[in-house]
């Protein structure tokens, strides 16, 4: 993102109406990396439109699989376990996820590949999946300083092993049990908090037989993967910006179709259902392990929370529209045990708290966590992203409720993961 975007928010009274939300990225990046190594070839409706998502398919093609994309729908030529080397450097652009878990394919490739991203993602601690492969016998290193990308890779005959993972990370539990689909043996992750099960479901979904205990989670290596057609569930992550929002206003009415609902991703639904936001399932099923539905969302208020342990690690993504609402509710909002927000692609805590401080705020920052008081009245202010989408998208929803209008500084890092958010904002708001 070389140019500096700006866009201007002003007060709202109100939200309501429909969203279609992108394609889930969580889903649409396991799909695609699974897709690339299934035999056959794979459909996709509802692909994600997120940049983080087209890395991953750019990666994918460079590795030899062909990829049709018209709209919503993609399309993806399997190699049927067996890669190509890449004739360059694998650029991952902003996506932690494409780089973490497409480590563990390349790792066990019969080729050396490099793999690189933008300033923010060259940034961020790969040490996390570097051990785990390396116990596997890959030979993996960090050219950046401090274990940070660029990676280089050499392929290697790998094996199975168990790994206890010393920190909730659904990332790195994806990236061992794809290096697991070619190791020799058995692979099992160990998790003592549960992370999000999608990597689970999307090897089921491709023939992979996964073995399921309280948790671990085993693959045996040498199974061969067989294309799919799908339809990926709306991105829970994006609706998150618009339940905020739908919060802070009494008497909103939001309806989200075809929106992910699995358990591992739900708990923002259980959060702002305690926060007294009233939802109504209106429609649920399941496609390939994973459960979809139509919800509608009424709220005439919110109370507050305290978010720690399990709950953080469940909401990770969810937490800076979460703290960027928190003046709004009644009673506050805490959260502790968000370490991991200090190396997203900014440093999560100390951003919330600079730019709720710069919209009149009073904020208490600690290390792994914020506290907000509630029945604080916001003030427009120019609020800077520091390139990351969830910051800019969280002080957008903030700014509905404040006097006067928010400049939000670096708009354009919302196509990173969901390019349509302003005008589905516009369109929604009642002035």
């Amino acid at each position: 993102m070389n140019k500096t975007e700006t866009v201007t928010i002003y007060p709202a009274k109100n939200i309501t109406g429909g969203v279609s939300l992108p394609g889930d990225k969580s889903i649409s990046h396991r799909y695609a990396m699974l897709a690339g190594i299934a035999e056959g070839t794979t459909k996709l409706k509802n692909f994600s439109s997120a940049a983080d998502c087209a890395s991953t398919l750019g990666c994918m093609e460079a590795l030899g699989c062909a990829v049709r994309r018209t709209g919503g729908e993609v399309e993806i030529d399997g190699a049927a376990g067996k890669l190509r080397a890449p004739a360059a450097v694998l650029d991952c652009g902003n996506s932690g996820s494409t780089m973490r878990m497409l480590s563990g394919m390349v790792a066990a490739q019969e080729f050396a590949s490099e793999m690189t991203g933008d300033e923010s993602l060259r940034k961020r601690p790969m040490k996390r999946i570097m051990d785990p492969l390396r116990q596997m016998g890959a030979e993996i290193e960090a050219k950046g300083e401090g274990d940070r990308p660029p990676l280089r890779i050499a392929g290697r005959r790998l094996k199975g092993m168990t790994y206890k993972m010393p920190l909730a990370s659904a990332q790195v539990k994806s990236c061992v049990l794809f290096a697991g689909l070619f190791a020799e043996g058995e692979t099992t992750v160990e998790e003592t908090v549960a992370t999000r099960d999608h990597t689970e479901q999307a090897l089921r979904a491709f023939g992979v037989t996964v073995k399921r205990e309280k948790g671990r989670a085993t693959v045996a290596g040498g199974q061969r993967l067989k294309a799919i057609e799908a339809y990926v569930p709306g991105d829970i992550s994006s609706a998150t910006f618009f339940l905020c929002a739908a919060g802070i206003f009494a008497g909103s009415n939001v309806v989200f179709d075809s929106v992910l609902l699995n358990p591992t991703r739900a708990a923002l639904l259980d959060v702002m259902t305690q926060m007294g936001m009233k939802l109504n399932f209106l429609k649920v099923e399941e496609q390939f392990g994973e459960l979809i539905g139509t919800v509608q969302a009424q709220a005439s208020g919110l109370k507050g929370a305290t978010i720690k342990g399990g709950l953080t690690a469940a909401l990770i993504d969810e937490l800076p529209a979460l703290a960027a609402i928190a003046p709004y509710t009644r009673e506050g909002i805490e959260i502790r045990d968000a370490k991991e927000l200090r190396v997203k692609e900014s440093d999560r805590i100390a951003a919330v708290a600079e730019n709720l401080r710069r919209m009149g705020a009073t904020v208490e920052e600690f290390e792994d966590g914020l506290r907000v008081p509630g029945g604080q009245k916001l003030h427009g202010a120019e609020i800077e992203t520091y390139g990351d989408h969830r910051i800019a998208m969280a002080f957008s929803v903030a700014a509905l409720r404040a006097e006067g209008e928010t400049k939000i500084v670096g708009s354009e890092a919302v196509a990173v993961s969901y390019p349509e958010f302003f005008e589905t904002l516009e369109r929604m708001v009642e002035r």
